[in-house]
């Protein structure tokens, strides 16, 4: 090497808030994660479809992760900070103290869940109206976005109501906790909020839907100054947030994104070359970024905006700056595998067995249907047993909150093989679903060759190849697991002026690890899967149909 000072690695902190945990890594400027760390935060379920965090947990969480990835790290290093976190609703009073979000009075417990449902009669009153705002997400609003829930805490807490100073959505608060300004991000508040990038806030929305309060404070308690994803905030880290994260202050912290948008930043801009991909010598807009973890979303980018019926958007500048966004989603997948293999019979005999080979219940699940298979492919083996996969209603593309799971081919089997299948045919359901979302997605007009996907069920091997096969595009896996909180760190590079932009950082942070084929000779049988599971939900509206007759 020539003689001379070699340059310093430059460091980046990325902070993820999932639903169940909060994870932190620190990242290089090649997008390598040096250090992750990640602690478990609590959720309180004190009624169905009732879904309560504390913030202050959240937040002592994110130190307790920050400060462990970074411990040993030469602090002049550490260029920059970006969170991530769901798009939960943390209300707080006009001196940032937690307000109660329930009728218990419990006022640490002061965030409302992207997953609660309890606004459902709100939500269906907000959708009546058919205010313009509402073509900007579907034609119809979700209970998972924040205006529904705003509506459901004036009309059943109307002390919290009074009380309130300030209603932020989670990655916002992050941002206001380490730099003290109130700062939105424009990711939060066009995307789970009704603000637009061209025009702000609609008065008339508001006002027709019983929120007028908001207006009359020029939207001091939801937001009236709005950043890009990535812009630095106010004057950095502040004095308090530093000591409490283990950070020099004053570094950047960048304006934050939902947790899911970083995961499509951290992977939807790789450099493909060389992978024999439909995308390669492609625009970006040709990909979609898929994470799964708890819920699944589908994000689709585009140049000129697309109106998708039953997904959101489109939404400018919310994830990619100069590009349109779209989201389809699926409201619990990770959870639904959850919950419909932890409920069977067999769970016992399942957990035993895959601990006694020290493996995990889905690695051991995926080694039992190969033994199972015999001479048939795997994703034969349902060939009689069909899952529809709205457990927790539909978000996309049929916006049903309604909905409700299916399974069709049960028998009095009570085994191990039993619970193998069933949790084939669970993937399998939410891998149809993706077909459905990507197939009225390119209906309307976004043209997809390729999917990227990441987070945690991307891990999963048969769920990547149940994807691939199903909708018969290839899987992109990027080379870090963690592509949510790489993307989360993109946000820091950029604040910190190290990035010319963030597609910059994205195509030098976000690289590519493994590409899954689809399987082309079972296209015949997927193609009647997917026949069977739309007739399911035919099914089901026909029967219950009958039931309201």
């Amino acid at each position: 090497m020539p003689s001379g000072e070699q340059t310093a690695v430059k460091y980046y902190v990325g902070v993820d808030v999932g639903s169940a945990s909060v994870r932190a890594a620190l990242v290089d400027g090649f997008g390598t994660v040096v250090a992750h760390a990640e602690q478990p935060i609590q959720v309180w379920e004190p009624r169905p479809d009732h879904y309560e965090q504390s913030s202050a947990d959240i937040w002592a969480a994110c130190c307790s992760v920050t400060k462990e990835v970074v411990r040993g790290v030469d602090a002049s290093q550490i260029r920059g900070l970006g969170f991530d976190a769901t798009c939960s609703l943390v209300v707080v009073d006009k001196q940032f103290q937690p307000l109660a979000v329930n009728s218990e009075g419990q006022s640490h417990r002061n965030v409302i869940m992207w997953m609660d449902h309890r606004a459902a009669s709100q939500v269906q009153r907000i959708n009546a109206t058919q205010h313009r705002v509402l073509n900007y997400v579907g034609g119809a609003m979700s209970v998972e976005m924040q205006p529904p829930k705003l509506l459901w805490i004036k009309e059943n807490l109307p002390e919290s109501w009074e009380k309130v100073g300030y209603f932020f959505d989670l990655p916002d608060f992050l941002s206001w906790k380490a730099t003290g300004v109130t700062a939105r991000s424009l990711c939060t508040v066009v995307c789970k909020w009704t603000y637009t990038s061209d025009g702000g806030w609609d008065d008339s929305f508001w006002e027709m839907i019983g929120l007028e309060d908001l207006v009359k404070d020029k939207y001091e308690k939801i937001g009236n100054h709005v950043l890009s994803p990535g812009e630095a905030v106010g004057e950095g880290l502040t004095p308090e947030a530093a000591k409490d994260l283990g950070l020099p202050a004053g570094i950047a912290v960048a304006a934050s994104l939902i947790d899911a948008h970083a995961g499509g930043l951290g992977v939807i801009g790789a450099d493909v070359k060389g992978h024999n991909l439909p995308c390669e010598n492609q625009p970006i807009t040709s990909r979609v970024a898929m994470i799964c973890g708890t819920s699944s979303c589908h994000m689709g980018v585009s140049g000129t905006p697309i109106f998708v019926p039953g997904v959101w958007g489109p939404y400018f500048s919310a994830m990619v700056p100069g590009l349109w966004l779209n989201e389809g989603g699926q409201s619990a997948t990770g959870k639904l595998i959850d919950h419909v293999v932890r409920g069977h019979v067999a769970f016992p005999e399942l957990e035993a067995k895959a601990a006694a080979s020290a493996h995990s219940i889905y690695t051991y699940l995926n080694s039992h249907l190969d033994l199972i298979k015999k001479s048939l492919p795997v994703g034969f083996l349902t060939v009689d047993l069909h899952v529809w996969p709205d457990f927790h209603g539909n978000r996309s593309p049929l916006t049903d909150l309604t909905l409700k799971g299916m399974v069709v081919g049960l028998t009095l089997s009570r085994g191990l093989d039993e619970l193998a299948l069933i949790y084939l045919a669970t993937i399998q359901a939410i891998a149809l679903g993706t077909r459905h979302i990507l197939e009225v997605m390119q209906a309307a007009g976004h043209d997809i060759t390729t999917l990227f996907l990441c987070g945690g069920l991307s891990k999963n091997p048969l769920f990547v190849q149940m994807h691939a096969d199903i909708t018969g595009k290839p899987v992109v896996l990027s080379k870090e697991v963690e592509s949510v909180l790489v993307g989360a760190a993109i946000l820091g590079a950029c604040a910190s002026g190290d990035f010319a932009s963030i597609q910059e950082a994205m195509a030098k942070m976000g690289k590519i690890g493994r590409v899954v084929q689809p399987n082309h000779e079972h296209k015949r049988f997927y193609d009647k899967k997917y026949e069977v599971f739309l007739k399911l939900v035919e099914h089901q509206r026909e029967y219950r149909s009958i039931m309201s007759s």
